[in-house]
């Protein structure tokens, strides 16, 4: 597992097929049975009152591509809860997480036969828990929540069919975000770097000083907006959808046309490479080359930079994440969740609140082979974050994001690529001159708001 894997997201197949599919929950018929999901379950499962029982039995537990990388992880986790409860045995499916993963998924859901411990992103989670096949833990693990931190805790929600909102996962890890720059460029433009910009609009003023500084010698960052959309427009306060998330609403905030506009006018003046407008190419390569003066936000890509260009990792700095309007950043974490149709749903449960305790996530976070953040209080104020030494940049990275999850939501809005390229290409037109910002949005809004529609 790499950054691919921590920073991907699932398509809205799952979530499309299991809304046409879906069953919901129910206490029980005549006959004494309770459902979840249109499966048969224990009434335990479903219903009020907290979650009892022995902790015992065998259970299923499912993750996504990990064993190779990180067997050795889940083996001691597993054989430390395995000790603890003697009358247990977990099994590992590690999923190859390949092209047909969504597919097999659904079909495991639908079937009743949903691992009875399930690593899961928004998407997924979106879905099973309208359709009934994780457990309410509001009601069946009612203190559930409190070794989370409490942002990410109160905002990892999710609507059951009747359109409720209730606790159906365990937050689990997350990639941070940072600033990330190349220190002697900024200088060269006349930028202070230990005064980074604190909003969006402050980073393109900055941009826009690189621009007439560097002679198309360097530049500031890509030009295409997908690179940057949703996740400016949250930090700028924008209302990107509405409560319900069934229309878009960006076109209707003047500060999405501000941004726009800013996108427009630094390309025009040469802050972003023309041939990168539509492009798709990786940041992080451009700005190893030392042609970037910001690069990627993920702490993780410091480790590709430190390993591929030693000279340029020197020089990077890092700075806490632009909070603008909203305050804090938003970052979905993967979850873990516990399936309703689970036939030991107490042992199902245990594991899963072993598995993302503090010392479990905070040892997981000290593997050298990858750059993770937990979502418990206690492992981020443990002092492998809290102790940055010297000035490696990765270190610092390590120490912001781990002060920043103390803040950080899941509200992160994840767009599909149908959605998102609709969007881009419309922006790209206006930052072309061929559309103004006002009518760019508004046809942007429209076409993303058909798609909605037709649900893709």
């Amino acid at each position: 597992m790499r950054a691919r894997r921590l920073t991907g997201t699932l398509t809205c197949l799952v979530l499309l097929t299991l809304t046409a599919a879906g069953c919901g929950l129910s206490g029980g018929s005549d006959d004494g049975d309770a459902t979840a999901g249109g499966c048969k379950v224990d009434k335990a499962n479903v219903g009020s009152g907290a979650l009892s029982g022995d902790v015992k039995g065998d259970i299923t537990f499912q993750t996504t591509n990990l064993k190779k990388d990180f067997g050795d992880y889940f083996n001691g986790v597993i054989s430390a809860f395995e000790k603890e409860h003697p009358d247990t045995k977990v099994k590992w499916i590690d999923d190859p997480g390949d092209a047909t993963f969504t597919q097999r998924l659904v079909a495991d859901a639908q079937g009743c036969t949903l691992p009875d411990v399930v690593n899961i992103n928004v998407n997924t989670a979106v879905a099973l828990t309208k359709n009934g096949y994780l457990l309410n833990l509001d009601k069946k693990a009612p203190d559930a929540g409190k070794p989370f931190t409490e942002a990410m805790w109160k905002s990892s929600t999710y609507a059951e069919a009747d359109g409720t909102k209730v606790h159906s996962v365990l937050p689990w890890y997350s990639g941070g975000i940072v600033q990330t720059f190349n220190t002697e460029l900024l200088t060269k433009a006349g930028l202070d770097p230990a005064k980074p910009p604190t909003s969006v609009l402050g980073l393109f003023a900055d941009a826009e000083k690189i621009a007439k500084a560097s002679d198309g010698k360097y530049y500031a960052f890509l030009a295409n907006p997908q690179l940057r959309i949703p996740a400016d427009w949250q930090q700028m306060g924008i209302s990107v959808l509405s409560a319900d998330g069934k229309k878009f609403t960006f076109a209707d905030d003047p500060r999405t046309v501000r941004w726009v506009d800013g996108m427009t006018r630094l390309y025009k003046a040469g802050a972003m490479p023309r041939d990168s407008l539509s492009s798709t190419q990786d940041s992080s390569t451009v700005y190893g080359q030392g042609k970037l003066v910001y690069g990627s936000t993920n702490p993780n890509y410091l480790r590709f930079i430190q390993q591929n260009n030693p000279s340029i990792y020197e020089k990077t700095g890092v700075a806490r994440y632009m909070l603008d309007d909203l305050g804090h950043t938003v970052g979905a974490p993967q979850y873990v969740g516990v399936a309703s149709t689970s036939k030991n749903a107490s042992t199902a449960l245990a594991f899963a609140q072993f598995l993302t305790n503090a010392e479990n996530q905070l040892a997981w976070a000290k593997d050298p082979n990858v750059v993770i953040f937990p979502s418990t209080t206690a492992s981020l104020k443990d002092p492998f974050f809290q102790s940055a030494q010297g000035s490696d940049p990765f270190a610092e990275a390590r120490k912001i994001v781990a002060g920043d999850r103390q803040t950080a939501t899941a509200d992160e809005i994840s767009l599909t690529p149908g959605k998102l390229n609709a969007i881009a290409a419309q922006i790209q037109l206006a930052m072309q001159g061929k559309k103004s910002a006002g009518d760019a949005l508004k046809e942007a809004q429209s076409k993303a708001n058909e798609l909605i529609e037709q649900g893709s």
